[in-house]
């Protein structure tokens, strides 16, 4: 045995201990750290090589552990741009330096520029719904653009597609005379023709409405007479070109802006639809129509329909649901989708490299970045208005405290204890 090596096992201990102190005191100084996860130290022995007759002493080393994995208390706040994370995954912020990393920390708010930035100075990542409905780039950071909330002024869309659906009455008249079809624009058209009208919007935001008139024009039967087919006219005219101080519309003051054919079979199931884009040469613009929902059963002619599309409309909200869209809300009722945020996981959370800013990086033991939407593949859902606590125990770091202190107080005693023995073995030799 040596009595050295006892002292740099106790040295060993005390330095562990120190490690262990070291966590404690982190823990306890982040224990109000939005979304902070506790670390803690573990030990494990170094065993020297000895000989039955003569015991080696070795020592301790320690490892450092974080609880990246355990979900914290969820604290509800009075700002919706605060976000928490409930279940997997986490927020995918960027560096000021552009560096894209991962954090649970959702303390954001509006920065000069009106990007959503956390308060260690990360700026939240999402993909835009410029380009449509987004995809998520699974393996990767591709694509992803700061959330940018500032909205100001007024925003109009103009409609690019509409849709009509109901039902058209099997058992209508089948109009024969083409000069009464309100493709012609003549004078009037026959009771026979059902009427309706919708309301959509061009580029400045103003509402342009446009009637629509539904027509049978035909059905084709077999050898026995038996109705194997149908087929409608859809006429549509803008609103704004009707005649005015008679008992009928027509004639309007421009041709038709879409003359469409509607089929039907048998069982009055709608088979095609041809001709069906509106197109506006007074708003240069071009309406898709959509008919496909239609059906000519033997009941009365109904039908509902909307088009896409904003009227000039100022800001007055904007909100973040449990699937990561961020949407703005117009102050005439309507919504626009403007990002999702996705969440991005590794298969070993608690393995990932912790760096300043209560942030993240994936490394040969956590495994590589994975990314989707929230409530996706495993993924937790987002919750607006709240945040995500520290996951640290305050009592049981004070308990790690004092144990810590005891054993760096005992190890210190046995270096003591080695010391007056050397002490002896100087003292011999006088």
């Amino acid at each position: 045995m040596s009595i050295f090596g006892s002292m740099k096992t106790a040295v060993s201990g005390m330095s562990a201990q120190a490690n262990r102190l070291s966590t404690v005191s982190d823990n306890i100084a982040n224990a109000n750290t939005t979304g902070y996860k506790a670390v803690s130290t573990s030990f494990s022995s170094l065993v020297l090589p000895s000989s039955s007759g003569n015991y080696n002493s070795g020592g301790v080393q320690t490892s450092v552990r974080q609880a990246i994995s355990e979900q914290g208390d969820i604290s509800y706040t009075t700002s919706a741009y605060d976000l928490a994370i409930s279940g997997d995954g986490f927020f995918i912020v960027e560096s000021a330096d552009g560096t894209p990393v991962l954090t649970r920390a959702g303390d954001f708010s509006v920065d000069s520029e009106g990007n959503l930035v956390n308060s260690a100075g990360y700026t939240l990542m999402g993909y835009s719904y410029d380009s449509g409905v987004p995809a998520v780039v699974v393996n990767g950071f591709d694509g992803l653009v700061p959330v940018n909330v500032a909205q100001s002024g007024l925003s109009a869309i103009a409609s690019t597609s509409a849709y009509f659906s109901g039902n058209l009455n099997s058992e209508a008249t089948v109009v024969t005379d083409t000069t009464t079809l309100p493709s012609t624009n003549t004078t009037g058209v026959t009771d026979d023709t059902q009427k309706m009208s919708l309301v959509a919007y061009d580029s400045l935001g103003a509402t342009v409405q446009y009637d629509y008139y539904f027509t049978k024009t035909g059905v084709t039967t077999d050898a026995n007479g038996a109705v194997t087919g149908s087929t409608w006219e859809v006429a549509v005219y803008r609103n704004a070109d009707a005649a005015t101080g008679g008992t009928t519309s027509f004639p309007y003051s421009s041709d038709a802006v879409s003359v469409a054919t509607l089929s039907f079979d048998a069982d009055g199931q709608l088979t095609s639809a041809t001709d069906t884009d509106i197109v506006d040469p007074t708003t240069a613009q071009t309406i898709s129509m959509d008919y496909s929902s239609f059906t000519q059963l033997a009941s009365d002619f109904s039908a509902t329909g909307s088009a896409d599309g904003q009227a000039a409309s100022s800001v007055s909200s904007v909100s973040i649901d449990t699937d990561g869209v961020v949407s703005v809300s117009y102050a005439n009722g309507t919504t626009k989708a403007l990002y999702q945020i996705p969440l991005a996981t590794v298969a070993s959370p608690d393995n990932l490299t912790l760096l300043s800013g209560n942030v993240y990086t994936a490394n040969g033991r956590s495994g590589v970045t994975v990314t989707g939407f929230p409530q996706t593949n495993g993924l937790g859902s987002i919750q607006s208005g709240a945040l995500e606590s520290s996951n640290v125990d305050l009592a049981g770091e004070l308990t790690e405290m004092i144990e810590a202190q005891r054993s760096y107080t005992a190890n210190s005693k046995v270096f003591q204890t080695g010391s007056d023995i050397m002490d002896v073995l100087v003292n011999l030799k006088r």
